[in-house]
């Protein structure tokens, strides 16, 4: 069964402060999710669920190493970002958290509110119109990751403790 996934659309540059604002990194996992992108998408807190995807500019993800950037999308319940370039260790991060991240050169083609379907395996996106738009390869470990929930996740299963739930 393929799902549609609804579309939050941001543009480039993204930061891991905006993500993750540094005011509320003493906080838990929960009071900084509650702060994610407020300073560029007032109400997307209150708005997302489970299952909405980011559409997003270049530079997804640039600024500091903070994985908290990444946990706190996963925490939101988002399916993937999608976007034609991430910060290399946004990317890494994300997957190790257990978030899709596809790398579309069309990116910014899809709307907001757009209802998208995702393929992880070839990648690609499939907008409301039909259009497929082409992502990068995306390696076989790193979706297995994804599908895990994460690193941790994965690394309990293979040594067969019992798995996190976010």
């Amino acid at each position: 069964m393929t799902s549609i996934h609804r579309v939050w659309k941001l543009g480039a540059d993204i930061d891991t402060d905006v993500l993750a604002p540094g005011h509320a990194m003493k906080h838990g996992i929960d009071v900084l999710a509650r702060h994610c992108l407020e300073s560029v998408r007032p109400g997307f807190v209150a708005g997302v669920r489970k299952g909405d995807v980011i559409v997003a500019g270049p530079n997804f993800g640039i600024g500091s190493s903070r994985e908290q950037a990444a946990a706190v999308l996963v925490r939101l319940g988002v399916a993937a970002v999608i976007a034609p370039s991430f910060s290399g260790l946004y990317f890494r991060n994300a997957f190790n958290l257990g978030l899709l991240l596809l790398t579309c050169s069309e990116a910014e083609a899809i709307g907001e509110g757009e209802g998208i379907t995702l393929n992880e395996q070839i990648p690609s996106v499939t907008t409301a119109q039909g259009r497929v738009l082409a992502c990068d390869p995306i390696p076989p470990f790193l979706l297995d990751m994804v599908r895990a929930g994460g690193l941790m996740n994965q690394l309990r299963a293979r040594f067969g403790k019992e798995p996190l739930h976010g």
